[in-house]
């Protein structure tokens, strides 16, 4: 078993965390956290213990960190992880600004560690299978996405101002996908956003809505729609269309049973939170991660994927802003 350290023990260090605890391949050797009340029921909850950030870098014993702290300090950590030796799991992005991203290039682009940068959703089982088939061909040739990536309800409003913006830190998971789906970069972005959902956001200088138009070098199309409000659920669907087809990957209910009655037909609901939704995929990244360790893999997404999905939130604010087409 490899030995890995948890940096960071908020929402998402709860699930990687848990992940961590209970993968057989990885053993979780100590959490890390700046707020040690945190840190301590953290370590108490899954039974390991409580280090500083420092002490974990100074253990060679600890070959690997997965980094779920704050977004403003995933570089910072990061950095300092692969300096002392580790390899790296950052939850994405790796920084919310496109020159300070590329100032780092020397270290991060060609890494003493392995770097993998948590795009989740490429290991969301019906992602992988929708992948899978786009690429043997299933539909001819892929011409053209629609993603739809709609939040069941708004984020606490704190959260706002430190998120990097709607195109940051939600749109970014549909600029992967798009790019990683298409097989192409896209080179030009036109973006439209709005506040439709509650005045407050556009006070704190953000958005709620968004619809973005992707194209690719060869004319490839893609369709992004964004909202942090559903009232009905996680709406997560992507249509994929090509020469002689179309492949659809349809909202996940909590359970497959359906009724039919004399009003029809009733699904159940959708999940009502991204952790609920994409628990798989978390799993699955983490899996990935122990091939990486173990050398079975080389990491699916790191600095280079990273500075593409924030080089498309970048250009999709300037599109929104000017009202025109953006290169990333």
């Amino acid at each position: 078993m490899t030995r890995v350290a948890l940096i960071g023990c908020g929402r998402m260090g709860s699930v990687h965390g848990r992940n961590l605890a209970s993968n057989p391949r990885l053993e979780l050797a100590a959490v890390a956290d700046a707020d040690p009340v945190r840190r301590k029921a953290q370590a108490a909850s899954l039974g390991t213990r409580e280090a500083s950030f420092e002490e974990i870098l100074a253990d060679r014993s600890i070959a690997a960190v997965v980094i779920a702290t704050p977004t403003s300090e995933h570089l910072e950590g990061t950095l300092r992880a692969l300096h002392a030796g580790k390899a790296v799991f950052c939850e994405k992005p790796l920084a919310l600004d496109l020159a300070t991203l590329a100032a780092a290039a020397g270290e991060l682009a060609a890494p003493p560690q392995p770097l993998f940068v948590a795009f989740n959703r490429r290991f969301d089982p019906h992602y992988r299978a929708l992948k899978t088939r786009i690429d043997a061909g299933e539909i001819g040739v892929l011409e053209s996405l629609h993603i739809v990536n709609h939040d069941p309800a708004l984020p606490a409003l704190e959260f706002i101002p430190h998120s990097g913006g709607l195109f940051k830190d939600f749109t970014i998971h549909d600029f992967d996908m798009a790019a990683w789906l298409l097989g192409e970069d896209p080179v030009e972005v036109f973006a439209w956003s709005a506040c439709l959902i509650d005045p407050e956001i556009a006070r704190l200088g953000d958005v709620d809505t968004a619809k973005v138009l992707l194209r690719t070098a060869s004319g490839r199309l893609c369709a992004i729609s964004n909202s942090r409000r559903t009232a009905y659920g996680y709406d997560q669907r992507i249509e994929a269309f090509g020469a002689a087809g179309a492949l659809r990957v349809d909202n996940v209910t909590v359970t497959a049973v359906s009724r039919w009655g004399a009003n029809g037909a009733q699904a159940d609901a959708f999940p009502t939170t991204f952790i609920e939704r994409y628990a798989d995929a978390y799993r699955g990244e983490l899996d990935h991660f122990a091939d990486v360790l173990e050398r079975k893999a080389a990491p699916a997404a790191g600095y280079a994927e990273n500075m593409r999905a924030l080089a498309l939130a970048e250009a999709a604010a300037r599109s929104a802003s000017a009202g025109a087409p953006a290169k990333p």
